[in-house]
């Protein structure tokens, strides 16, 4: 009597990017983007390197998956518009509530927000695939939250008076972050929710949170 051997499963192109962007999530953010190689994440979701290279095209292109195409498409404006939570309101939404639901939503996602941290620190080097994506990034940032309407203050005098509180904000959310991976842990909500007194402070923010 022949035994059959066991069918190999195949996974849907979808499913396999998921399986590659979070070994190579995990491997950046622990060893950096120079120290990862695509055999070491091949070798972590049991593909050869040629497998890889057919879902990701090369190792750039990596980059752009895990930054531009998942960790960016995270989290947005338009995500918060869709929550349905306090300030979430379209017509006019709180951009301090939005930020609280970003510091929230990047909470859950620890091993993706080390990989952005690192890399935002290698990115110093000028020859770094992200340089000059982490070199505009406050400018993008700025455009993106642009694109929304937000409720805010008659003191600020309009959005386009926001753009230092946006630009603080960044800096101030990447210090808290950076802050977080250390020991020993701090919550990373209650760190941001200190921030944000001083950021958007009485009266002026009062009602506008």
């Amino acid at each position: 009597m022949v035994t059959e051997g066991k069918k190999r499963v195949r996974k849907s192109p979808e499913e396999r990017k998921r399986e590659i962007i979070a070994a190579a999530g995990k491997l950046i953010g622990e060893k950096g983007y120079y120290g990862t190689s695509l055999k070491d994440i091949a070798d972590a979701i049991g593909m050869s390197q040629p497998g890889l290279l057919h879902y990701i095209g090369n190792k750039e292109r990596l980059l752009s998956l895990l930054v531009t195409d998942s960790y960016d498409q995270q989290g947005t404006p338009a995500d918060f518009a869709k929550s349905g939570l306090p300030g979430s309101d379209s017509d006019g939404m709180l951009f301090p509530a939005y930020l609280r639901f970003l510091v929230r939503y990047n909470a859950q996602r620890r091993s993706l927000l080390q990989l952005y941290m690192v890399l935002e620190t290698e990115s110093f080097n000028a020859d770094h695939p992200l340089h000059e994506y982490f070199e505009n990034r406050p400018d993008l940032t700025w455009e993106h939250y642009s694109k929304f309407a937000w409720k805010l203050p008659p003191e600020v005098g309009g959005w386009d008076n926001m753009r230092p509180i946006v630009r603080q904000c960044i800096e101030a959310m990447d210090g808290i972050q950076l802050r977080w991976m250390r020991k020993p842990p701090i919550d990373l909500y209650d760190e941001w929710l200190a921030f944000e007194r001083l950021i958007f402070p009485s009266p002026v923010w009062d009602g506008y949170r």
